[in-house]
């Protein structure tokens, strides 16, 4: 049980990694990455979101009609979205406010949704809690690699804290949106891209 449990945790790290293997979740690299203070605490939201609903919809499984199954797995996860907004409002109200509607978004988030469908409905709640946790991180791993690249380049800090000299200038075109994209590709074309044994 012990080696299911780690092979569980190790593949949506890397070898199936939600936003580099799956493409999902890719608004999120485009809404929050441009600090990484900002892109942590999605990280930290959307762990405890699929951890926590993927350990409810396992639990409750047997017990949820097919035909409403969906419904219920959105009304789950929205609880967890809620409990989460509601923190963050409640203790980091500057980090809320920065992030504004993309916390509520999560409720939408693939990532989730397709844990609760492609694993959580046909195994245990012990594994899908910690194959949620591991979406999460291979999730916040990715955002967390844009945001260093869009915050370095593009205000010359790293949380807020200046790292870059005093004459840099920054890259305008990384507080953009778009560049989110760029490095993004630039990323899933690494990791894709075969490594070549002489």
């Amino acid at each position: 049980m012990a080696e299911s449990k780690k092979s569980v945790f190790l593949t949506n790290i890397w070898k199936d990694n939600p936003v580099i293997v799956q493409i999902l979740g890719i608004c999120s690299a485009l809404a929050v990455t441009n600090n990484l203070t900002n892109t942590l605490i999605m990280g930290i939201g959307l762990i405890f979101t699929t951890a926590f609903s993927s350990f409810t919809i396992s639990a409750l499984r047997r017990h949820i009609p097919k035909n409403v199954r969906m419904m219920v797995q959105v009304l789950i996860i929205a609880t967890y979205v809620i409990i989460l907004d509601i923190v963050l409002k409640a203790y980091l109200p500057s980090i809320s406010k920065a992030l504004g509607p993309y916390v509520g978004l999560i409720i939408t988030n693939c990532i989730i949704m397709g844990r609760a469908e492609a694993f959580a409905q046909s195994h245990g709640p012990v594994l899908s809690f910690i194959d949620g946790i591991s979406a999460g991180i291979g999730y916040s791993l990715i955002l967390l690699a844009v945001a260093f690249v869009r915050e370095l380049l593009g205000f010359g800090t790293l949380f807020g804290l200046r790292v870059m000299p005093e004459g840099f200038t920054p890259w305008v075109i990384m507080i953009m949106a778009p560049s989110a994209f760029f490095i993004l590709g630039a990323i899933i074309w690494i990791a894709r891209t075969p490594i070549v044994k002489k």
